[in-house]
């Protein structure tokens, strides 16, 4: 029945591409070209039968048998002697397919879904806002999937990536490139930075990170390790991938590890793994302790705590612990980011969301009910110490790039929901040049000053010449707050004057103004200017 319902599926899919017609939209060849880099799981991947005429068949995202390919296609073994992870069903080679010139990949992870769900978009409506602009696919808009499985700094995705690069700048006429990296993604472009900053000097104009973790997602990766991670949460999740194998996935991907929290830097307050033990004293009597862990001591609670996890493939148990060897590739991973710099002639920015409450320490147990086996961790719901952040990569994280940043703007947002934020758009906008410029608009503040009225009057009197002046502006920003300690408006009066140059007697020139300010409504504060000038006729 399965296998039917996916045939008939397969038919809607194929029809629904026929069907698809896009309007010819608006396109200005004058703009800089983008790459658009995803985040961890942000990439449509296939799976590629050796033994059957190369048969392809897409494993992440899709809804239906979902958790079952998931688990036969992706699961995998790290080899420490390439540094890759390698899929157990040793016929399989993972792909990331590469139409709309790398946008498929990373557009809708379910791109035949009749109804598109905000779960399986990816940098779908970015894209489209993009298109607004101007920017053209296979033009002048681009993007780089990749297999999020793997470490950040493995050499084939790197060339990949080189590759990706020098494309894009001959299609585009010998126009050096925007990056716009989202989430880990930003890991991987700073690690090739590192590594290659020639070639990233030689194509690359700008480089906008958003919603990196640049020092790591502790609260969200000590989870992780311990309880896996869910991408659909609610009664979706029956047709998604199940939390435990994707739990059993992570423990063998390299790039995991990589978000862990850098081991060196000094936080502001130190993520901890906190544990609720009961200890028998030795007279016999127990008392319950709490126990904390810093970073560089939490893998030994992961090692103990996932010892004996194992998983059943075709019939086979395989033990699949904390790797030790990913967690050593890691710390040379960590080594390369740390030395990244940005190379001469290219600019950075960051952004980075704020405003939620985000994972940092996490604790298991309580006085009540302790933990007496770190192998139950595996079962149990953590509590969580939250910082501000984007509710999954720490505010202060994002910020920490370690690189000279051209700006570094916090925008209200969740982690992957900041990519359809209309302030980011704004924001991105501004920074690519895209469109008209907007002379009023302040990216490191997010708002606009509009100019709603302009008067100038100038007469001759008794030698005297008198021009006088009324401007009006509006502040339009995203704080519909009302102050309240504001009530009346605020009135503030500047005078200059300049005595004439000719050794003459009597006054050269003076400029009176007064300034209003009103009080803030509805996310608009509006600012009146009243200004008179008076010169000596010459």
């Amino acid at each position: 029945m399965a296998v039917l319902l996916e045939d008939i599926v397969q038919s809607v899919e194929l029809w629904l591409k026929l069907i698809k017609k896009k309007p010819q939209p608006f396109v200005d060849p004058d703009l800089e070209p983008v790459l658009l880099v995803p985040g961890i799981a942000g990439s449509i991947l296939k799976a590629v039968d050796d033994n059957n005429d190369r048969k392809e068949e897409r494993v992440w995202v899709r809804i239906l048998r979902a958790d079952y390919k998931f688990r036969t296609k992706l699961w995998s073994r790290f080899d420490p002697s390439t540094g890759r992870t390698v899929s157990l069903d040793e016929k399989t080679t993972i792909l990331v397919p590469e139409d709309r010139f790398g946008l498929y990949a990373i557009d809708t992870l379910d791109p035949d879904l009749i109804i598109g769900r905000d779960c399986v978009y990816y940098f779908h409506d970015m894209i489209v806002e993009m298109i607004n602009w101007g920017f053209e696919e296979g033009k002048t808009l681009f993007g780089f999937g990749y297999d999020f499985r793997q470490s950040n700094r493995l050499p084939e995705t790197l060339e990949r990536f080189a590759k990706q690069l020098e494309t894009v700048y001959k299609i585009s006429g010998g126009k050096k490139i925007n990056i716009v990296s989202h989430s880990m993604g930003g890991l991987l472009v700073k690690c090739f930075m590192s590594l290659h900053s020639d070639i990233f000097e030689k194509y690359v104009n700008n480089w906008i990170a958003i919603a990196a973790p640049f020092r790591g997602a502790p609260g969200y990766i000590t989870s992780t390790f311990l309880n896996g991670m869910s991408f659909v949460e609610g009664w979706e999740q029956n047709f998604f991938i199940s939390k435990w194998s994707m739990h059993q996935l992570l423990i063998e991907c390299p790039s995991i590890y990589e978000l862990m929290p850098c081991p060196h830097y000094k936080w502001q307050h130190v993520p901890l793994l906190e544990i609720w033990k009961e200890r028998q004293d030795s007279d016999g009597s127990s008392q319950i302790i709490l126990e904390s862990y810093p970073p560089e001591e939490s893998s030994k609670v992961f090692k103990d705590a996932l010892s004996s996890n194992t998983v059943n493939y075709e019939g086979l148990d395989i033990s699949l612990p904390f790797n030790t060897e990913i967690l050593k590739w890691a710390s040379e991973t960590h080594k390369v980011l740390s030395s990244a710099k940005v190379p001469p002639g290219v600019k950075f920015y960051n952004i980075y969301g704020m405003n939620l409450e985000t994972p940092h320490s996490v604790c298991y147990g309580s006085e009540e009910t302790p933990i007496t086996d770190l192998q139950e961790l595996r079962f149990c719901l953590p509590t969580y110490v939250c910082v501000d952040g984007d509710g999954t990569v720490p505010a202060e994280s994002a910020k920490a790039d370690g690189l000279k940043a051209e700006a570094r703007v916090g925008v209200p947002g969740e982690h992957r929901g900041i990519l359809s934020d209309h302030h980011v758009f704004r924001i991105l906008k501004h920074w690519l040049k895209a469109g008209d410029p907007d002379p009023y608009y302040d990216p490191t503040n997010d708002y606009v000053i509009l100019p709603t009225a302009f008067e100038i009057e100038t007469h001759k009197e008794k030698g005297l010449h008198f021009t006088s002046l009324k401007e009006e502006w509006e502040i339009v920003s995203d704080d519909k707050t009302n102050h309240d300690d504001m009530v009346e408006p605020r009135v503030s009066s500047i005078s200059v004057s300049q005595p004439r140059d000719d050794n003459k007697s009597g006054q050269g020139e003076a400029a009176y103004a007064t300034v209003v300010v009103h009080p803030q409504n509805e996310g608009k504060q509006h600012i009146q200017l009243n200004a008179v000038s008076v010169s000596v006729d010459a």
